[in-house]
């Protein structure tokens, strides 16, 4: 069953996306806090494929939320709900490991786009590790990376370098178009489903993750490299 969580203080938004991600097929864990949200993912039973946090809620807010969850859990899909002020708030979000975010006020079609996207990419990785079988088509590697495309793992030098889907399905288009000249845009559609120019910081702070993680000196990327104006390369 696809199951998701949503943590949100305002009872009328949390009723509004209960009804509509039940429409369409989902299973539904909900939290009226932050404390409420970390307590019913550490407690229950279920595999939870999707969290959806707001950023602003009592006792602890969705940032925290975010970080233990993505402490527990690679897997898990995670959106952020924010209001159009808390344009630094998105930000961080993303740095401290959430997927996506839906500024309020959002239509139904809006919702269920994120949240399908982010299921389609949970559901395509646990169908990936759960079949351990290699093959060497299945790996890529480039200089000291190795990337294995059935069980989404990286390696530097042989040493895990540890990453979220996005990351892992980000790292993956580079590794499939390696010295190629990627733009914002298409980065957007391989990885999200979607093209959006508001949303380029998603790429942006994403790409700053990777950096910290698979570069030497991230100030100085030898790999990771900006196109200023348009986007990013993968130099091998």
């Amino acid at each position: 069953m696809k199951t998701v969580l949503i943590a949100e203080d305002e009872a009328s938004i949390r009723d509004f996306v209960v009804i509509n991600l039940k429409r369409n097929g989902y299973e539904v864990i909900e939290a009226s806090n932050g404390q409420e949200a970390i307590d019913n993912f550490d407690n229950t039973d279920k595999e939870i494929d999707i969290a959806i946090l707001d950023i602003m809620m009592p006792s602890v807010d969705g940032i925290e939320v975010c970080k233990h969850i993505r402490d527990k859990s690679k897997r898990i899909g995670i959106i952020m709900l924010t209001a159009k002020t808390q344009e630094m708030d998105k930000v961080t979000g993303l740095l401290v490991g959430a997927d996506d975010y839906i500024t309020k006020p959002f239509s139904p079609s809006e919702l269920m786009a994120r949240v399908d996207a982010i299921y389609r990419r949970v559901s395509i990785t646990s169908n990936l590790i759960d079949n351990r079988e290699q093959d060497k088509d299945s790996i890529i590697i480039l200089g000291e990376f190795n990337l294995n495309l059935r069980n989404h793992t990286l390696t530097k030098n042989n040493e895990p370098v540890v990453l979220t889907q996005v990351e892992f399905q980000i790292m993956e288009y580079f590794f499939t178009n390696p010295n190629a000249a990627l733009c914002r845009s298409d980065i957007m559609k391989t990885v999200w489903g979607y093209d959006s120019p508001v949303d380029d910081k998603i790429v942006d702070v994403n790409i700053h993750r990777l950096r910290n993680k698979v570069e030497d000196d991230p100030s100085s990327p030898k790999h990771l490299m900006t196109i200023w104006g348009m986007g990013y390369k993968w130099i091998e």
